[in-house]
């Protein structure tokens, strides 16, 4: 039994849970997973380098295994405050011209530079939907006239 590697292997499970407690990101959940069966070697008196090898090979095997998973469960889109805009309306404030690149709209009280969804051009005045962002330009189309009711 070797209890410095034990001491050592327990230190890396309790960092391991302080850490994904501490960032909710599953940042270093199959190190704390991994050392737990390390732990097991070293009180049965493994070798060190065996208690390395397979804390490798248990943390790139649990990676592996729950990748889909946590991505999954992440999600891929990171969704921010813009991103609410989407579906709302805006008034252009300078008549949008994919062509020149000109064109602003304001919406809450904010301008934003505006591009035509469908490319075609939209007259100063028009209330127009935002059907996306991207970055700091809104991608906007011309609101109908049966929108209107809604």
């Amino acid at each position: 039994m070797d209890v410095l590697m034990i001491a050592a292997w327990a230190f890396v499970l309790a960092a391991g849970i302080v850490i994904e407690v501490i960032t909710v990101q599953f940042v270093s959940i199959w190190f704390a997973l991994a050392s737990v069966v390390s732990i097991l070697l070293a009180a049965l008196g493994a070798p060190r380098w065996a208690q390395f090898a397979v804390f490798a090979a248990v943390t790139a095997i649990l990676l592996l295994l729950t990748r889909p998973f946590v991505k999954r469960l992440r999600g891929s889109f990171v969704r921010t405050n813009a991103d609410m805009n989407i579906g709302m309306t805006a008034r252009v404030t300078e008549a949008v011209c994919n062509e020149k690149s000109e064109g602003r709209a304001t919406i809450g009280g904010v301008s934003w530079k505006a591009v035509s969804a469908d490319g075609s051009p939209i007259p100063d005045g028009t209330v127009v939907v935002i059907k996306d962002i991207d970055g700091a330009k809104l991608i906007v189309s011309p609101l109908k006239e049966e929108e209107k009711c809604r």
